[in-house]
């Protein structure tokens, strides 16, 4: 374990003005000399009698105050200078010593603390053409020979085998029993220490050795437990340190190997710092419980929120990576799994607050570039070197421009060097443990910091990240406990980072959109304030709108995707936070149409019609009020707001038009009420809606078709819907007509409505003629009523025999039940006989004279739209026939309360019709009408007709049809039918009674 002796001036000044001593025991060898005041004092404390010292100063560290040594002089001089040193709690620093039981450069075993065991291996000059020069020039380390002369290993005299036995037997002694006072502890130790210098030329002890070593391991371990934390000095903690270092100059080492040894390294280093909280660690090991995040050996203390145990850590870790970088040799394979993070934690370190913990990492920051570049000299081959050269370059570079202070006191730089040499999982510990710093240190300097290094090393790195999802997950995960502002803004500028590289973009999107719906507080903030460079805008609205455009695709019947819920959430977000409006206006056609679409997936559905991943909510979290429908009703309308259409939105607001894209029947009047807004207010954006949907128009399933064709029909009522190839809009429109959903024979005559009012277009809809006529038989009124919208438009444009059959068919339609399916079916019936040709009228007379029966009796209609349409149609019929109607035609009163009005038309049609219709025989069916008006009118219409009929024929035929029609209404609920219907029995049975004339004059 390293320990050590500094003082308080410039750390970095010391790394270079100061000889720095560290002992490495393998290198030395035995036998070979060493300038070690520390190792002088123990050979002499164990050459004399094994007598335990007086008490010693202790120095505590949390004080600060350390314990200094100055090399050279006898140990007696030298341990009276450390005791003044420490008691007067000043630190003096010219020369620096640290021992350190170091493994050989033959060994698997590693000193470093943090560096994952790395191997202690020689690199193969002749694998790179790079040499420790080339580093050396980078790092501004001066290229010395790193040989320490260690003090020759001499031996005090062969110690007898009685002095030996003695020794072992008193060792022993220890394993079988237990050790009480601090005298039996120190015995023991020097004892031990003793013997070890004997191992190189008896045998004897040897084998006693090292078939003890796990016992010695265990006696270590208990006296290293039963030591109080904050007295690194006290005599048994400094003897049991003393004895591994002189086991360890003897190839005997305690600290690694095996798993007992390890526990003891992990038990020493507890005992000279203090553990700090690791709520940090806990809480990635809940985040990840499969990533490697154990407690290392020093980590706890690196990043500890009390400066004096930070302070310690970092000094420690200093002398170890200068250790490592003066003695390091390396040879493949090599195994350093965690430099990424180490590298992170150290550059997190150079910026504390504290000045003395900035300084030791800053030096210790210099020796690990060092170490770094060997590494990567090491690892990189041949094909990769000449990016090496380049990063080798920008280093050097970097190090011309600043000082060494100055590069390193500055994170944003440390991570530009870094970037370069850190490979893909390097880059990944990197980030996770700075994003660990942003929280965990206290400092804000220190976040500061670690905000920086997340950037910068984001930023440098572009591509070559690997587990992003993972990074996301720390990130959103830690969103919800870091309250500081500033760290906040440093968190969701790097998730703007990420997201903004096309590489990471639809990974980003994708893990942002796994979290529960609404969004809570911190994810909106996230969403809502993205700092994205303005050429990246557009791509990441776009991928966003995409995940939801997928989903529309999915057959209906199936439960709808989260994906699709939790990304209306985010555009609801992004738009409200408006920091993407620039894409905003330039997608709002494919946003508002997604939009719609999504509405129309969403109606009727709760959150229990969603396939929600397993586990993302507990029962509790999932309330009824939260609906698919209401997240895209709130993004549809944010987006119409962001992008300036008020006007439109207040139009939707007063027409009640968002309840209408709520509802299940109504949806598409919702969809066609915005269409036309956006087209009366807004039309260079209907336009480009106009233009989108052109080819989208037959993608997606039956929502999604049917929505994009609702909005795209009302769109043609545009000028510029003429300039649309045919094959985009009649041929599409002619499709739909023959579809099988009825919705689209609905949108396909809309827009053909639309487009026959451009003369150039007509030719092309006059063919659909026949198609159109079908639909007059529709039993949707919608359909039917655009139908004869659409013919009034071709009337004037048919040839006879269309003419005729659609005058049939029409003829069919008079009393329909649909008021306005009876009242336009008139009105294309006149509209058809006007457009008879003279030499064609002969052969639509019969159609006329049977429809002016029905046309007058429908002019009593209780609907005074209908009445009316009826009188005029029977003028154009009279004109058609030349007749003059006569003026009691035309009023509005009903005939049962003017007969004398009544009787004037009966007499004019029935003179009139004589020999041409049955008019008795038509106006009797009437009676049976289902409209009360129209059967009292047509009962009236019998009685007072049977003074203008041919009564002698009528005797002939027999009156019996008449009367038994007549007896039924007696029957009628309604009086007034009631009365005139016997009135009119009783003049059909006067006329039956009466005498033929003509057989009176023969009598």
């Amino acid at each position: 374990m390293p320990l050590p002796y500094r003082g308080r001036g410039s750390r970095l000044a010391s790394s270079r003005g100061a000889s720095t001593s560290v002992h490495s025991p393998r290198r030395a060898g035995r036998g070979a000399p060493s300038s070690s005041h520390a190792l002088r004092l123990t050979r002499r404390r164990h050459s004399s009698e094994q007598v335990p010292p007086g008490p010693e100063p202790q120095a505590d560290f949390r004080s600060g105050k350390w314990l200094q040594e100055h090399a050279g002089g006898d140990a007696r001089d030298s341990q009276q200078t450390a005791r003044a040193g420490m008691g007067s709690r000043h630190r003096i620093c010219s020369q620096e010593e640290v021992v350190i039981p170091c493994d050989s450069d033959n060994d698997s075993g590693s000193v470093d603390l943090q560096l994952s065991n790395l191997e202690d291996i020689k690199k193969d000059p002749s694998s790179l053409e790079l040499t420790d020069s080339d580093i050396f020039d980078i790092t501004g380390l001066s290229q010395e020979s790193f040989i320490y002369s260690y003090r020759h290993l001499t031996q005090q005299g062969p110690d007898n085998e009685a002095n030996v036995e003695r020794l072992i037997q008193s060792i022993q002694e220890v394993f079988n029993g237990e050790l009480q006072s601090e005298f039996e502890k120190l015995t023991f130790l020097r004892s031990l220490s003793s013997l070890s210098q004997t191992l190189p030329y008896d045998e004897t002890t040897e084998s006693f050795i090292h078939s003890h070593i796990t016992d010695i391991v265990h006696v270590l371990n208990m006296l290293i437990e039963e030591e109080p934390l904050h007295s690194l000095f006290s005599s048994v903690r400094q003897e049991v340190f003393i004895t591994i270092a002189n086991l360890s100059y003897q190839d005997i080492h305690l600290l690694f190997g095996s798993e007992d040894r390890a526990d003891l390294f992990s038990l020493i280093t507890k005992s000279i710092i203090a553990l700090p909280s690791v709520e940090t660690l806990i809480q990635l090991q809940e985040i990840m419980p499969s990533g490697s995040y154990n407690t290392e050996q020093m980590d706890p203390w690196l990043q500890s929120t009390k400066d004096h145990e930070r302070e310690r850590a970092t000094a420690s870790m200093a002398q170890v990576l200068k250790c490592l970088s003066r003695h390091l040799s390396l040879k493949l394979p090599l195994r350093f799994q965690r430099l990424g993070h180490f590298v992170a934690l150290m550059a997190l370190l150079c910026g504390d607050s504290v000045t003395e913990v900035a300084e030791e990492a800053a030096e210790g920051m210099h020796c690990l570039l060092h170490v770094t570049l060997r590494l990567k000299c090491t690892i990189y081959d041949k094909k990769n070197h000449p990016n090496l050269r380049r990063a080798m370059k920008k280093c050097q570079e970097l190090l011309e421009l600043y000082s060494i202070k100055q590069f390193y006191s500055c994170p944003f730089k440390i991570a530009q060097i870094f970037e370069a040499f850190l490979n893909s999982n390097e880059l990944f510990q990197f980030v996770m443990t700075t994003l660990d710093g942003l929280e965990n240190l206290k400092h804000p300097c220190t976040q500061k910091s670690a905000g920086e290094l997340l950037i910068t090393m984001v930023k440098n790195a572009e591509s070559r990240f690997e587990k992003v999802p993972e990074i996301m997950g720390v990130i959103c995960a830690r969103l919800s406990i870091i309250s500081q502002p500033r760290v906040r803004r440093q968190i969701i500028n790097t998730v703007s980072l990420f997201i903004s590289r096309p590489k990471y973009t639809d990974i980003v999107i994708g893990h942002l959109l796994c979290h529960p719906v609404p969004y809570d507080r911190h994810l909106a903030e996230l969403w809502r304030t993205l700092e994205v460079e303005l050429p990246s805008t557009t791509w990441i609205l776009w991928r966003l709108l995409r995940k939801l455009q997928k989903c529309h695709n999915e057959p209906t019947h199936e439960k709808m995707a989260y994906v699709a819920v939790a990304a209306t959430d985010a555009l609801y977000e992004v738009f409200v936070g408006n920091r993407l409006q620039a894409a905003t206006f330039r997608l709002f056609p494919q946003l508002l149409m997604t939009l719609l679409i999504q509405i129309h997936h969403s109606i009727g559905l709760t959150m229990s019609d969603v396939a929600v991943p397993s586990g993302l909510y507990t029962e509790q979290e999932m309330s009824s009020e939260v609906t698919p429908l209401c997240f895209a009703i709130q993004a549809t309308k944010s987006l119409l707001l962001r992008t300036l259409c008020w006007q439109e939105f207040n139009i939707m607001e007063k027409n009640k038009g968002w309840t209408l894209l709520e509802g299940k029947e109504c949806h598409l009047q919702g969809v066609s009420l915005l269409a036309n807004a956006l087209l009366e207010r807004n039309h260079l954006l209907a336009h480009k809606v106009m233009y989108l949907l052109v080819p989208l128009l037959n993608r997606g399933n039956d929502k999604h078709k049917l929505t994009s064709a609702g909005f795209f029909v009302e769109l043609l009522q545009s000028p510029v819907a003429r300039r649309l190839p045919s094959i985009y809009s009649i041929v599409r429109l002619k499709d739909w007509l023959h579809h099988g959903n009825r919705v689209f024979k609905f949108l396909a005559l809309r827009g053909l409505r639309y487009l026959i009012k451009h003369q150039d277009m007509r030719e092309d809809i006059r063919s659909l003629l026949p198609c159109i006529l079908d639909l007059l038989c529709e039993t949707d009124e919608k359909i039917v009523l655009l139908a004869i919208q659409i013919l009034l438009q071709l009337v004037g444009t048919m040839d006879f025999t269309t003419l005729t059959a659609m005058m049939k068919t029409l003829f069919t339609l008079f009393g329909d039940v649909r008021s306005d399916v009876h009242r336009l079916s008139m009105t294309l019936f006149g509209a058809s006989i006007k457009s008879v040709k003279y030499t064609e009228k002969k052969g639509v007379e019969n159609q006329v004279l049977d429809s002016l029966v029905p046309l007058l009796l429908y002019s009593q209609d209780e609907n005074d739209a209908v009445a009316e349409e009826s009188r005029q149609v029977l003028t154009i019929c009279a004109q058609f026939l030349k007749w003059k109607l006569p003026q009691e035609v035309y009023c509005k009163d009903p005939w049962y309360i003017s007969p004398s009005e009544a009787g004037t038309v009966c007499k004019f049609f029935g003179k009139k019709c004589q020999g041409k219709v049955n008019l008795l025989a038509q106006t009797l069916m009437f009676s049976k009408n289902a409209k009360l008006p129209i059967r009292r009118a047509a009962v009236l219409f019998v009685g007072l007709l049977l003074k203008y009929v041919d009564c002698s024929e009528l005797r002939t035929k027999g009156t019996d049809w008449i009367e038994n029609d007549l007896k039924a209404l007696l029957h009628d609920p309604e009086p007034s039918l009631c009365i005139i219907a016997s009135q009119a029995l009783f003049r059909v049975q006067k006329v039956g009674a009466e005498p033929d004339p003509r057989q009176s004059i023969a009598g």
